[in-house]
């Protein structure tokens, strides 16, 4: 125990005197974020309570290294005690409940081995693609799903990214060792994205569970590449990129329908895998005189995935298998452009081919973003009156397969440092994802101080 103390003493002793020797390089930066969203049904009933700590630090002890994190410090849930005992937690987790997130953490080696090579190294979030939040070409990191409104959100990755300057190219590679699923929406927005459960007829449906099977922990199995290469031609950036690796959403590869009673009741159990793809982007971004434009479309190659379904029948338990995924590719695609006029004005639009979560050529949706914004008071006052998106699930039948998703809001800055915001999400529609979740309509109130 001593030695080990005086290791520890000897270990901070070391850090300390590290950071002195560097802290004129040190910069701590971040924000602090409050966010409270209530239901318009349900008696006003509180659906997000979440108060944020970022931090990012960036160190550059020389020309040739940076290294730069960021973490997230949340209070986020409600208290949810279920007994005295659960008021004792000397954590409090279930008082107020909070958690700490690694978010990035990377060292930068500028020059290595030669001065047209630049390495990266350790979590980090590798953004591909031009288009604005949705981007079907960026599947390096795996989509952070937790709040379904924060599109374009992703999870750092532990991975070593090597760049390679050539004159006007620029080559990119990406090796990430390990797999990371993409987190999920919580119970009340999932439905948006997950496929109905569907039963024989006469059957009431119980319980319902799920076992995900992970890639094994092996380099053929998990592992993930990336290749990308950037350039410039009359004035627009262009990009080629290639994706090998693994969806980040699950998919269904055996569903057993288990019967519970008499009374036609059954429990339905349902496994998961993550299938293998590959995906070949293409991507382009620039302007049309004072029209910012920008286009990118992603072919994904899947591998094929077998769907065994398990149902009881007078003879027994049978089995079906069908095929739930077939390796024929599909495209999805994106394309958009933004436009400040003269009166100030500012205009954001994008259609997009293929949301997240679908999969396959006949599953793919389309849908129409947008945004409209007016800035007043010395810029103080930020207000978009018009701002949302529509789904179009399918064009034959239009007044049944839609939704929209309206999204007004309005920002007050009373500083530079802070930000006001309050808004909401408006949602109406039927035989589409966000159909489903069309009563769910919420008022949202933001605070946030950076520094």
């Amino acid at each position: 125990m001593r030695k080990a103390s005086l290791l520890t003493v000897a270990l901070i002793m070391l850090i300390s005197g590290s950071l002195s020797s560097v802290k004129a390089q040190l910069n701590i930066g971040g924000y602090v974020k409050t966010d409270n969203r209530f239901r318009l049904q349900e008696d006003y009933r509180f659906t997000w309570n979440e108060n944020r700590l970022n931090l990012k630090g960036e160190l550059s002890p020389s020309g040739e290294t940076h290294f730069y994190s960021e973490i997230w410090l949340r209070g986020l849930g409600f208290p949810t005690p279920l007994e005295g005992a659960d008021l004792q937690r000397r954590d409090k987790s279930l008082v107020a409940p909070w958690s700490l997130e690694l978010r990035e953490a990377y060292l930068d080696l500028y020059g290595f081995l030669t001065d047209d090579l630049d390495v990266r190294i350790g979590r980090q979030r590798i953004a591909w693609g031009t288009a604005d939040k949705l981007n079907p070409t960026d599947n390096l990191n795996p989509d952070d799903l937790e709040d379904i409104f924060d599109f374009g959100a992703k999870l750092g990755v532990n991975a070593l990214k090597a760049t390679y300057y050539l004159g006007g190219l620029t080559l990119t590679g990406v090796y990430i060792p390990i797999f990371t699923p993409a987190t999920l929406p919580p119970p009340d927005w999932a439905s948006a994205l997950a496929p109905p459960t569907e039963l024989p007829q006469g059957m009431i449906l119980g319980k319902v569970t799920d076992t995900i099977a992970l890639p094994e922990d092996k380099p053929v199995k998990s592992s993930m590449v990336g290749l990308k290469l950037e350039t410039s031609l009359f004035n627009y950036d262009f990009s080629l990129s290639y994706f090998n690796g693994r969806d980040d959403l699950p998919l269904a590869t055996a569903i057993t329908i288990n019967p519970v009673d008499t009374l036609g009741t059954v429990d339905v159990a349902t496994e998961l895998c993550y299938p293998s793809m590959k995906v070949i982007g293409l991507d382009m971004a620039g302007a049309v005189g004072k029209i910012g434009v920008w286009a990118e479309g992603a072919l994904f190659i899947p591998e094929e995935v077998e769907l065994a379904t398990t149902i009881p029948t007078p003879l027994g338990m049978a089995t079906q298998k069908s095929i739930a995924l077939d390796d024929e590719p599909y495209l999805k695609f994106v394309m958009g452009g933004d436009y400040t006029f003269k009166n100030g004005f500012y205009i954001n639009a994008q259609y997009l081919h293929g949301f997240i979560h679908e999969r396959g050529k006949d599953q793919l949706e389309d849908y129409f973003a947008f945004g409209v914004e007016k800035k007043f008071l010395n810029d103080k006052l930020k207000v978009v009156p018009f701002g949302g998106a529509i789904e179009v699930a399918d064009w034959g039948d239009l007044e049944n397969n839609y939704a929209f998703i309206g999204a007004p809001e309005i920002d007050y800055y009373p500083s530079d440092a802070v930000e006001l915001t309050v808004g909401a999400y408006l949602i109406d529609g039927k035989g589409s994802a966000f159909g489903k979740v069309k009563d769910n309509d919420e008022v949202f109130i933001k605070v946030k101080f950076s520094f």
